[in-house]
């Protein structure tokens, strides 16, 4: 078996520079001996450019590339995301009660030796009407007054408070092609025509119109929703959930701010409407809007009239872009010597930010899987089922937002709170919740993108009901619960005096940078 020691990613864009230059650093292209990488991509294929927002595991592969985080913030117009706020999921905007709730990313506070804050919290122990992420966390506050999750003498990736970044796609593709080439990796500007097979069925080469066939030892597949390699060529089949996840279109507008020193939320924004939900989110010169809908629910038209609508006069010039996309993923990611990163392997829609993570985890299964012996077969298999369950594991979290609403204001809601829309492993643990609180047993760990505490922050704040009256006695400790709330409460106060402005931050970080 021959060894496995040159690599070329097909497509740039995010997903393709950000694997280029994860994997350059990790298997030492830029040494004697170390993996030799090339990425070709066409001028002529756009960057899709439209999901900004990245979850907290951004910053670790980051770092592990070697960028600099001030670099970083300044060349690719990143701020910071401290978690999403969810408008009006729970119930419409003319009924009463609360109108949102928050998904921080800070974990909910336990001290050495404590209780978990969340049981007693089910219990009252955190007063009447206390939001369990407001409660157990100070993020909410912190992010609600706009200010930063850290301050200028933290270090690169540290800070108090947990937090990813919003971005501009198209810089950080720039951005990342940079550092890749500087870790060695040999770009080609060209276009594929062809995929050529060999006998045994893997990919023989790739022919382009400018620079002939490219060959490799491993392929991996960036070419997008085209999917190029894994699917056209290697037939790949594709597993829809439009039967549990409707929406199934966006229209993305870029909205500049009125002044230059409008305040920047540090946390995206997701308002729920009558067929979907707009995103807003806040880099340093504009906002990135759009408006995610199912097109069975309703049509272009009305969809371009609900986001103007929530855009507001600011909206009055622009023309919002329409994007399409089959919401599923290839259970079979790796076939032979070729692998599938980022939408040539699936879309699960951009609530929480799946994309670009599921892009860091593929990016880090090749590297620490790498078949450096040439046996494929056993990596291939490794890595598919994991990516398959990691896969399946996201579209039960993405389905609970939905599930859980009370909205019944029109058919899009009424649909997705039928049971027959909801897979049977998330029945399994909605049913167990119901007399206890989610616990880590009920998580795989490494198949995880989301820690147990976002699906907590994600179930309470839909209002979900735990009756653990059952169960109380295995309780004791509501005094001590009760004063952890109050220094938490406290604590925050406090954090708002200590931490920054939002976009103060961002501007002495790009100044020094």
């Amino acid at each position: 078996m021959a060894s496995v020691s040159r690599v070329l990613i097909v497509g740039g864009g995010a997903a393709g520079w950000l694997t280029a230059a994860y994997l350059a650093k990790a298997l030492a292209t830029a040494s004697p001996g170390g993996v030799a990488i090339s990425l070709v991509e066409s001028a002529d294929i756009g960057i899709l450019g439209v999901g900004e927002g990245a979850f907290p595991s951004i910053r670790g592969t980051l770092s592990a590339i070697g960028v600099s985080e001030a670099r970083y913030l300044k060349e690719t117009g990143a701020t910071f995301k401290q978690g999403i706020k969810f408008a009006h999921w729970v119930r419409p905007p003319d009924q009463s009660g609360a109108d949102h709730y928050f998904h921080p990313f800070s974990l909910p506070s336990q001290r050495p030796g404590g209780p978990e804050l969340l049981p007693y919290w089910l219990l009252g122990a955190a007063g009447p009407g206390a939001a369990f992420a407001e409660a157990a966390t100070m993020q909410k506050r912190v992010a609600d007054a706009c200010r930063a999750p850290k301050r200028a003498s933290d270090k690169d990736y540290l800070a108090p408070l947990n937090y990813a970044y919003h971005f501009d796609a198209i810089q950080l593709a720039r951005f990342l092609s940079e550092e890749a080439r500087a870790l060695g990796v040999i770009h080609h500007t060209a276009t594929v025509d062809r995929v050529d097979l060999g006998e045994d069925g893997a990919i023989a080469g790739v022919v382009t119109q400018e620079v002939g066939t490219l060959t490799a030892d491993l392929y991996i597949d960036c070419t997008g929703f085209r999917a190029a390699l894994i699917g056209h060529a290697l037939g790949s089949p594709y597993h829809r959930v439009s039967d549990t996840l409707f929406v199934d279109r966006a229209l993305a507008m870029q909205v500049p701010y009125p002044t230059p020193d409008t305040p920047i939320a540090s946390y995206t924004i997701s308002t729920a409407h009558e067929a979907g939900w707009t995103w807003d989110i806040g880099l340093k010169t504009r906002r990135g809007t759009g408006y995610v809908y199912s097109s069975r629910h309703t049509d272009d038209a009305r969809a371009e009239e609900i986001l103007r609508g929530y855009v507001g006069p600011g909206a009055k010039d622009l023309t919002p872009r329409l994007l399409k996309f089959d919401v599923g993923y290839r259970e079979t990611q790796w076939i032979k010597n070729c692998v599938a990163v980022g939408l040539s392997g699936g879309f699960l829609e951009p609530l929480e930010s799946s994309g670009i993570g599921l892009v860091e985890t593929a990016a880090y299964l090749i590297a620490h899987l790498f078949p450096f012996n040439g046996e494929m077969a056993p990596v291939a298999r490794t890595f598919n089922a994991f990516m398959s369950a990691r896969y399946a594991r996201i579209v039960d979290f993405l389905k609970l937002h939905y599930c859980l609403s009370q909205r019944r204001d029109s058919p899009f809601w009424i649909d997705n709170a039928d049971p027959a829309s909801i897979p049977d492993s998330l029945k399994d643990k909605l049913t167990m919740w119901r007399a206890r609180p989610p616990h880590r047993l009920d998580f795989i760990t490494d198949l995880e993108m989301y820690l147990p505490a976002s699906w907590q922050f994600v179930l309470y704040g839909m209002e979900f009901q735990t009756d653990l009256t059952a169960s109380q006695a295995a309780y004791p400790q509501m005094d001590e619960a009760r004063r952890e709330f109050a220094t938490l409460k406290d604590v925050a106060g406090r954090a708002l005096a200590d931490l920054p402005d939002h976009r103060a931050l961002l501007e002495a970080i790009c100044a020094r940078a």
